[in-house]
């Protein structure tokens, strides 16, 4: 039906004849000549219709904005003057000899070159959205990202296979979607979270290498770089250590920058602990273009009658912390009191600051109304620790460690962001040494800070004894502020996983009912083993320069996990209620 695509004449195909297949981007009618530039994914075609061939050239005068075209003509050199140095097939067009129109078009909801389109007529639309050129690009990348994931892996002695979609419901982590079961009536599946177990089952299979391109499912409140439904590249290794998968997993990231942008990015990357991440950007995911940071001053505060800071210095579980913003006495009163609001998302209660206007006058050239309350010593020590310099401004952070981590590290990256202070650059790192626990307050029990697979960096014993202190085998790729990859070193003996689950509040019964087929698999030879996970989506969305992992997925969902293309969720009939045993009671909506 076609012998080349638009995007792929040029001049070197001057005089031959060639059949084009499209949708009309743009018309034009220059009295007695008729200009369509035709568009299909691979770029735009410039074609001319003369009266010299009248049924084509009647036929023209009446196609409109996408209508599917195809054309058979020669291709020539554009005349003197109408070149195009920006379009790859700016240099040449096509002379038709003759049109057919394969369809035509209603007019389009929004124009494609329209860069305002409301998100949700773009959703509802999804399939026109997808002819944009951003569109086509964005989905081109994704597509030699995957394949650039899976040459390396198969290269390296990697195998694909595929693992459930229908499961068994977990307990950690995010919401499960839950699929009924007609077969086991009050029974249910649930869409896999991710192949985690499954994926160490292969291990123990003797599989030795394995990955998957696999779509995962959580039914969690959305951001920017989340969706309902999601892919990940799931890889798992037996006999194996951290450094080694490390390693592995830098040379596949630099391959893949090299091979889809020609950007050469340097490894080994750099290793920053869980600890240092959070005392220096109040982040395990730091943007290392930022270059703000955080400095510990409580020790400089413990003494002072000031309580806002006196208090949580004093508190093991407080923290008193100071940013420093280069050139920030410029901010005025108004951005203040909005960075003030900002934090206060994150359960600050305010957010002091001294602007030095002049460090050289002392307690004069300080701009604060905190400064009062604090002994100039102390103030001196205080600005001298953070390495202020005239013009300088620095914000204080003193609560609770969680808080002031939360509070300070978004508000680093929302700085930098209005005074553009990032660099433009791609910055990698791996954040390792994370806590294997967490508590959780409202439960009074410990959690697993990633998953409950994960092996702990000393003897288990120690770990039952002071679980506080526990440090896992777990590691993070960070780039730019986003986590792109998250593993860890398994858990490989059984006993070991039954003390895990007992630290984190299982009975021996919830247990065996919920994870027995993993204990029963880890006393069957079970081999050192681990693994990573890269969100595909998310290091796509980088990669393009996109601000949401929406942008990277050919139909994703709304903020409240909604198709507005082909509007699922959606009610089902009684009959297939009553299939799977099933009566739905809708929540009572109070007046």
């Amino acid at each position: 039906m076609r012998t080349h695509y638009c995007g792929t004449i040029n001049e070197t195909l001057i005089d031959q004849e060639v059949v084009l297949c499209g949708w009309v981007h743009r018309r034009r009618d220059h009295g007695g000549v008729i200009f369509i530039d035709l568009r299909d994914r691979t770029g735009i075609a410039q074609v001319v219709i003369d009266p010299d061939t009248p049924d084509s050239f009647k036929l023209a005068e009446s196609v409109r904005g996408e209508y599917v075209l195809s054309i058979s003509g020669k291709i020539r050199n554009r005349p003197s003057g109408t070149t195009n140095q920006d379009m790859p097939t700016g240099m040449v067009e096509v002379l038709v000899s003759s049109l057919t129109v394969l369809n035509q078009s209603k007019t389009p909801p929004f124009q494609l070159d329209d860069e305002n389109v409301h998100d949700d007529v773009r959703l509802k639309y999804r399939y026109i959205d997808l002819r944009t050129e951003r569109m086509q690009k964005n989905l081109m990348l994704r597509a030699k990202l995957s394949r650039t994931f899976r040459s390396y892996l198969d290269e390296t002695g990697f195998l694909e296979v595929e693992t459930p979609i229908l499961t068994k419901a977990t307990p950690e982590g995010a919401r499960d979607y839950l699929v009924p079961s007609r077969t086991h009536p009050g029974q249910f599946f649930a869409l896999p979270q991710s192949p985690q177990l499954f994926k160490q089952l292969l291990m123990m299979s003797g599989l030795d290498r394995y990955y998957q391109i696999v779509r995962c499912f959580r039914d969690e409140d959305l951001r920017a770089d989340r969706q309902p439904e999601f892919t990940q590249v799931d890889i798992e290794v037996s006999f194996t250590d951290e450094l080694s998968i490390m390693t592995m997993m830098e040379t596949m990231v630099c391959k893949i920058f090299s091979s889809i942008l020609d950007v050469q990015i340097p490894a080994p990357f750099l290793r920053m602990t869980y600890a240092e991440a959070m005392s220096d950007y109040g982040s395990d995911k730091p943007d290392l273009r930022n270059p703000l940071r955080l400095t510990e001053v409580g020790d400089l505060l413990v003494d002072t009658d000031f309580k806002v800071f006196s208090g949580p210095a004093k508190s093991k579980s407080g923290r008193v912390a100071a940013m420093r913003i280069p050139n920030g006495c410029g901010l005025t009163r108004k951005q203040l009191d909005e960075y003030a609001t900002f934090v206060a998302r994150y359960g600050a209660k305010g957010l002091a600051y001294i602007k030095v206007n002049d460090i050289d006058t002392g307690s004069e050239g300080l701009q604060s109304p905190i400064v009062k309350f604090l002994d100039p010593k102390i103030i001196s020590d205080l600005l001298k620790r953070v390495g202020c310099v005239s013009g300088d401004l620095v914000f204080f952070g003193a609560d609770e460690e969680t808080i002031v981590n939360a509070s300070l590290g978004a508000l680093r990256d929302k700085v930098a962001g209005d005074m553009s202070l990032l660099e433009d650059d791609w910055r990698f790192l791996w954040v390792v040494d994370f806590p294997m626990f967490d508590w959780d307050v409202a439960s009074k029990r410990w959690s697993a800070l990633h998953h409950p697979f994960t092996a702990p960096k000393t003897d288990i014993n120690e770990v039952v004894r002071e679980p506080s202190k526990a440090i896992s085998r777990a590691y993070d790729m960070i780039l730019n502020g986003c986590e792109i990859g998250g593993g860890s070193i398994r858990i490989h003996q059984s006993e070991v996983q039954s003390k895990v689950f007992d630290l984190l509040g299982m009975s021996e019964k919830e247990a065996e009912e919920k994870f027995g087929f993993l204990t029963d698999a880890l006393q069957y030879g079970c081999p050192p083993h681990g693994g990573i996970a890269f969100g595909l989506d998310r290091l796509a969305m980088l990669m393009a320069g996109e601000q949401s992992i929406r942008e990277m997925i050919a139909f994703p969902k709304t903020q409240s996990a909604g198709c507005l293309l082909t509007s699922a969720p959606s009610e089902v009939s009684i009959k297939q209620l009553e299939e799977l045993s099933i009566r739905v009671r809708k929540p009572v909506k109070l007046d």
